[in-house]
Formats: structure tokens, C-alpha cells, sequence
């Protein structure tokens, strides 16, 4: 079903417990309304990236103290990514801050693919923009998810990076697409923009071929140094009209995760209950995302008793078995 940044405005603008009983009741029909899949993420390459990316605090043009690293060792990811699999993790998602990985990059990240897969964990990577043959490569180490953000709508876009396009995250996408590779991609609420460029953003996102099954929708967290967060007129977004989102995002994405990502370790607990209410079934779990701050797995697991949520059991059919965070 096409829906329309006009149509997706019109969502936006219903009684707030009209959409949320509409985006409940669409979530039910999908989901067990009780379970939420459970991701970890590493930064497997920190800091250095040549990318403009407003809003980042791993960009080599701004200055907010993060420091550039090379990439971690198999070994290294290995003991990461066995550490998150025994606190209840059953994706283990790895990003790199490149613009793009060179050829030579590629080898590394399948053999920490192929590893990660040992363990019996499903596999995700955000690497950045990939060249031709790519995409087959990781496909062919068993990768199941590429994470590529498209962040905002495409006419806002240039107001946050400028050093790509927003048609250059289109291309990736279908390089992934292409390769047989699942895809995880949303973006990020709280930019400076307004309500039409969320809905815009929801718009590109639901009109994908096929829909993500995967779709991260991030709450900025402000990070002193990088252009979005010193930007003084940028009020962020209301708690509420974040929830918005998550709920417009749920009706018109009815069948894909929809990932309450960064900003929760500044949600309490009863906005992200109105998040899981509104559609959210799935988010990152431990202490650190890639340079910020994340709810601990102990509060994680508190929160989910207090409200009688389960992780989600996750079957991996090429590993040959099922996984049950727990």
C-alpha cells in the first residue's frame, strides 16, 4: 500500500489515543504485542570517518573528543559478541565509521561475520556506502541484515550531510537488496525538522520494495561538537510526538521490527512503554551503542519484568536452531 506524505500527516494529526488504539490494534495483528527482539551493537572501527553527518559524534570534522581507532580484532569481536549472546542478545549488529569500506576492509568483516553466525547469533553491519560486488561478498559469509539509515526526508537531507546524497544511501540499499541481504533502515527524530519531514521520512520508508524489515527510528542525543547539537534553535523533539512517530511508523510499516534505537538512556520507563504500546518491538541492548550511552541490560530486564515483556525468540534457519534471549 502507497502511502502519502499527505496521508502520513493525516496520521500524525489524530487524537493521540486514536492513533496509538489504531497503531496498537495493527501491532497485534503482526506481533505478540509482549515480546521484543534484542540486539547488541559494537563499533568495530571508531572515529576518523570523512563524512559530514550533522549529527555524528564520529565524524574527523567535528570535534567532540572521540578518538580514531583501527579496526578490532576477530578475536576482540568474538569475545563482544559472545558476552552479548549470554545476556539474552539474539542479533549482534557491528558498525564501522567509514564512508565506505575499501576491498581490502571486506576479508576482516566476513571472517567476523561467519564468526559471529558460529555463535548462533543473526548477523547485522553498518559499514556505509558500498561499491559493486560488495554486497555479494557479505552475502556470501552469511550476513543476514545491512543497516543503511536514509536519516530524514529526502528534501531535508542536504541540511544535515552534504559530503553524499541522499540518492547515494538509495544505491546502497539496492546493492543489499540486490544480494539477497535483509535490510534495517530509519532514521532519526529530532534534527530541527518539522512534523511534514517526519512524515516524509516514514513516506520513504514504507514506499521501499520490499518494506525494511528492519526500521531503527532514532531519538537525536545531543552531542556537544557536532552541528546538530550546538545548533541552539534546534528544540529536538517532544516526547510525545516521538511516540507519534513510533505509531505512524508501526501502521504504516505493519509487518516490519520497528526499533526503539538511540536516545533511551534519556526515555524513562513509561515513555518507552507508550513505545512498545505505539508499535516498537525491538531494541539495542547494553551499555554503550557506538560512542553513547545506553540503558544497562540490568535495567533493561527490570523494566521488561515491570511491564510483562519478553525477548523475543528469534529462529535462524542457516544455523540450524533457535535462540531465546533470556
Amino acid at each position: 500500500m502507497t502511502h502519502s506524505v499527505a496521508d502520513i500527516e493525516a496520521l500524525f494529526a489524530l487524537p493521540f489515543n486514536d492513533l496509538l488504539h489504531r497503531a496498537h490494534s495493527t501491532h497485534r495483528e503482526n506481533f505478540d504485542a509482549n515480546a521484543v527482539q534484542v540486539s547488541t551493537l559494537l563499533s568495530i572501527k571508531t572515529g576518523g570517518c570523512s563524512e559530514d553527518c550533522g549529527y555524528c559524534s564520529q565524524s574527523a570534522r567535528h570535534n567532540t573528543g572521540v578518538e580514531r581507532g583501527g579496526l578490532m580484532s576477530l578475536d576482540e569481536v568474538i569475545e563482544a559478541a559472545s558476552a552479548a549472546k549470554a545476556k539474552g542478545a539474539t542479533r549482534f549488529c557491528m558498525g564501522a565509521a567509514w564512508r565506505g569500506p575499501k576491498d581490502r576492509d571486506i576479508q576482516p568483516v566476513k571472517e567476523m561475520i561467519q564468526a559471529v553466525n558460529g555463535l548462533g547469533l543473526e548477523t547485522c553491519v553498518t559499514l556505509g556506502m558500498l561499491k559493486e560486488g560488495q554486497a555479494e561478498e557479505l552475502a556470501a559469509a552469511g550476513l543476514d541484515y545491512y543497516n543503511h539509515n536514509i536519516d530524514t526526508a529526502p528534501e531535508y537531507y542536504d541540511q544535515i550531510i552534504t559530503t553524499h546524497s541522499y540518492d547515494d544511501r538509495i544505491d546502497t540499499l539496492n546493492k543489499v537488496r540486490g544480494a539477497g541481504i535483509k535490510v534495517c533502515c530509519g532514521g532519526i527524530v529530532g534534527l530541527g525538522e518539522s512534523r511534514r519531514h517526519r512524515a516524509g521520512l516514514l513516506a520513504q520508508l514504507a514506499a521501499m520494495d520490499p518494506v525494511p524489515d528492519s526500521v531503527p527510528i532514532n531519538m537525536l542525543v545531543r552531542i556537544p561538537g557536532t552541528p546538530v547539537a550546538d545548533d541552539d534553535s534546534n528544540k529536538g523533539v517532544e516526547p510525545l510526538e516521538f511516540v507519534r512517530t513510533i505509531a505512524v511508523a508501526r501502521i504504516v510499516m505493519p509487518t516490519s521490527m520497528v526499533r526503539l534505537s538511540a536516545g533511551r538512556e534519556a526515555m524513562p520507563d513509561y515513555l518507552q512503554a507508550m513505545c512498545f504500546f505505539a508499535g516498537a518491538n525491538s531494541i539495542f541492548y547494553g551499555e554503550k551503542l557506538l560512542t553513547t550511552g545506553n540503558p544497562d541490560t540490568n535495567t533493561d530486564m527490570q523494566m521488561f519484568n515491570d511491564l510483562g515483556i519478553k525477548p523475543m525468540e528469534v529462529e535462524i534457519p542457516h544455523k540450524g536452531e533457535c535462540r531465546k534471549a533470556s
